[in-house]
């Protein structure tokens, strides 16, 4: 894969997650949890950090960007679980006000919300990943090619 690619199809996942989540607050008025902050806390700066990170074909900002989004493995995850597993809801931050365990949207019996947003964070990171190895090589200028 072309290294700039993976840093542009980054930041559009991070784009369509971003705009999922307003979606479901904004028009489906569906109120976010806690554990729905702290996912969104970890995605909308990647969304504009990619983005200006993609238009610049700066890849430099990947070990910066990639900490978010396994961070945010590990919150969509802990979240998903706390909605499917029994008894693994009452842990946790979602003592207060919206219940973490709440599934506005049961798709196919098994994606929720946080399911979506866990598999965008996979998608940015691997993508992120890919990007970084492809950046590993060595870049070939025009004055090291002339002599």
């Amino acid at each position: 894969m072309n290294r700039g690619y993976g840093l542009y199809l980054a930041w559009q996942v991070a784009l369509v997650a971003t705009g999922g989540s307003l979606y479901f607050s904004e028009i489906r008025e569906f109120v976010p949890c806690v554990m729905c902050w702290y996912q969104r806390i970890l995605m909308y700066p990647l969304a504009l950090i990619l983005g200006m990170a993609s238009y610049r074909q700066d890849f430099r900002i990947i070990p910066y960007a990639l900490p978010f989004s396994v961070l945010g493995i590990l919150v969509s995850a802990t979240h998903y679980m706390q909605q499917k597993i029994p008894g693994f809801g009452g842990v946790g931050a979602c003592n207060v006000g919206v219940p973490c365990n709440v599934e506005y949207i049961n798709w196919l019996g098994f994606i929720t919300i946080p399911f979506l947003a866990l598999t965008a964070f996979v998608l940015i990171s691997v993508l992120l990943v890919m990007s970084r190895r492809a950046g590993d090589e060595p870049v070939r200028t025009a004055r090291a090619t002339a002599g």
